[in-house]
This record gives C-alpha cells, structure tokens and sequence, in this order.
C-alpha cells in the first residue's frame, strides 16, 4: 500500500513539474509584431471589433478573416477610404493573438497599416513580414534546361 501511494506521488510531482515547465516556455502574446508607433492617425478609415472565435464585427456584421478581407477589398474597389485600420475590442471579447495575426497577415498582403487599441487605450501599429523560409519557399527555383 506504501509502495502504490508513493508511486502514485512521484507521477504527481512529475505532472506537476512538466505542468511547470510547460507554463513557463508557454509562449503568450508576444509583443515583436507589435509596435508603438510614432505617427499615429487622429481618425481611421475602418474600424473593426474583435469577436469571439477569431471573428470581426465590421458594420455590426460578423465576419471571418476571409470575409473582412474580401470587405476591405471591395472598399478599395469602391475607391472608398482603407488607409487605415483601427481593431477594437468589442465589449464581450478581448483582442487575442489570433485576430491579431489575421488582422496583420490581411494589413500586409492588402498594403494597408493596421492598429490595435490596447486595454489601455494606448494604440499600437501591427507590422508583419515574410519569415526567411517563407520567402525561400515562394521564390521560384532555377530549372536546369534539358541538354541536348
């Protein structure tokens, strides 16, 4: 019975340990995409709020990443105002790591710059770019040419 109880104590403590170690190298928010930015706009030419499940409310829809792109895009179709980008919280949904990964992989393949409103209300630039093997993998390889 000693035996089993100690047994069962040890698979505690290394639960507990790898529990540990887990939260520690756990990775939150991180703050190397996001910037405070020195020219911060007064006014915004779209404002989005941060829904739950990586939704956006624009204009009181809910929409995907997907969508708000294709939204975005027909504004700049439309010649409407997209410069910039403001994302809020919405009053039932914190702003997560999620929307602001799709809010900056959208900013950077439309070419618009993007902020986000922190809890503070401190507004901060999100600026996103291609990572090394990213960019190695979408350039095109020299084909040798068939000999003849």
């Amino acid at each position: 019975m000693v035996h089993r109880q100690a047994k069962q104590l040890a698979f505690l403590a290394a639960v507990f340990i790898v529990t540990a170690l887990l939260g520690a190298c756990g990775s939150g928010t991180s703050k190397g995409d996001v910037i405070q930015s020195a020219n911060i706009p007064k006014a915004f030419d779209v404002t989005v709020l941060a829904e739950k499940d990586t939704t956006f409310d624009y204009e009181g829809a809910p929409l995907t990443a997907e969508d708000l792109k294709s939204a975005l895009r027909y504004r700049k179709d439309e010649s409407l105002p997209i410069a910039t980008v403001l994302m809020k919280r919405s009053e039932k949904q914190k702003v997560k790591k999620d929307h602001i990964v799709a809010l900056a992989r959208i900013a950077f393949q439309m070419n618009i710059r993007a902020f986000v409103e922190e809890k503070s209300g401190e507004i901060v630039e999100l600026q996103a770019q291609v990572r090394e093997d990213d960019a190695q993998a979408q350039k095109p390889e020299a084909k040798p040419e068939p000999s003849k």
